[in-house]
């Protein structure tokens, strides 16, 4: 039997990538005791990725929560026929904007126009949130034919940096602790009728495709499991790496170089992130 969702509004953040995560990871061999002793990730090759995006989708979620009443923010909205979401949506007296999660913990993001690179790679990620708010826009223009185009916002969890040579014309580009407040802070576009018209469409099932898979039932208190193994893998590795890193001064003064790389190899070789 699965969770049923009466509104969409009641939608959590990382609900879609959460689910899709735990689907990657029910084919992913559990770990041993040897394992799970030296701290290897519980997570699959193919999971990392999922794992990754919930997390950021939830810290992105955390902090529209705190957006003002007039505000409204809805969550892992389905849009496409191939279980594609629409990560977060929020109106305002500012619009109506599609929020597109991105995170690239630790790396550095660079912007010029339609190009956006990581880490020097370049990235479709600004085509990609123009699809989505056009998308959006095209889909809620049925129900409400006046309606102005939907903005479109990537939302960076914790980059390294963040360099923009210069602005993308559609495409806002922001890290996430500086999100609410470009929000709130643009010009008023809609009133309190027209944002309480919009929000009880979006709010309709009926506004949105069905999605392609069912919803998992208790998906969240199955992440929470997942993530507590994850960090606590971390923790692990780290301890083995500080260990290491303590034998390896103790070889130094002892016995020199030569010795002193192979311990460092034998300790250290097995530490990745998450």
């Amino acid at each position: 039997m699965t969770s049923q969702t009466p509104t969409m509004g009641e939608q959590r953040a990382a609900r879609s990538v959460i689910e899709e995560l735990l689907r990657q990871q029910s084919t992913t061999p559990a770990r041993n005791g040897f394992s799970r002793l030296f701290g290897y990730s519980p997570l699959g090759d193919d999971s990392v990725s999922w794992y990754l995006g919930a997390k950021g989708e939830l810290e992105v979620g955390g902090i529209l929560a705190t957006l003002p009443p007039d505000w409204t923010a809805f969550h892992a909205l389905p849009i496409g026929k191939k279980g594609a979401d629409i990560d977060h949506l929020v109106i305002g007296p500012g619009g109506l904007f599609t929020l597109n999660t991105k995170n690239h913990s630790g790396k550095g993001v660079w912007v010029a126009g339609r190009t956006l690179m990581v880490s020097g790679h370049r990235v479709p990620h600004i085509r990609n949130a123009e699809h989505e708010a056009d998308r959006v826009t095209k889909l809620l223009r049925e129900r409400m034919p006046r309606l102005a185009a939907a903005q479109p916002v990537i939302a960076l969890v914790n980059p390294k940096s963040l360099t923009v040579k210069s602005t993308p014309e559609r495409v806002k580009v922001v890290t996430a602790p500086g999100l609410r407040r470009w929000l709130i802070t643009q010009p008023v576009s809609m009133g309190p009728a027209e944002l309480a018209n919009l929000a009880a469409i979006i709010d309709d099932p009926a506004t949105w495709p069905t999605p392609v898979f069912p919803l998992t039932e208790h998906p969240f208190a199955q992440f929470a499991v997942l993530d507590a193994e994850v960090r606590q893998a971390r923790v692990r590795r780290t301890l083995w790496k500080l260990l290491g890193a303590v034998v390896a001064a103790a070889v130094a003064v002892s016995v020199g170089p030569p010795l002193l790389t192979a311990v460092l190899t034998a300790f250290m070789g097995s530490a990745t992130n998450p």
